[in-house]
């Protein structure tokens, strides 16, 4: 039997753990976004129609994003 202070450890241990990879992921998509929105702004759109239509492109990426995760939490 595993005693209580044991299995606060162990929970305290899964948590940290827990906690460091949500960090990671985090970054990692913020990182992935960023990187999009960089290219973005270097690029030299011919006119604010073409900037629009790629912010357009960029945002339903985003959306698009967002329901494959909810998805998956259902």
């Amino acid at each position: 039997m595993i005693s209580r202070e044991t299995d606060q450890v162990i929970q305290k241990a899964f948590q940290a753990k827990l906690d460091r990879t949500l960090r990671e992921k985090e970054i990692e998509i913020i990182q992935y976004w960023k990187e999009r929105l960089d290219r973005l702004i270097a690029a030299k759109p011919e006119g604010i129609s073409a900037l629009k239509l790629e912010m357009q492109r960029l945002s339903d990426m985003m959306e698009n994003r967002v329901k494959v995760v909810k998805k998956g939490c259902v």
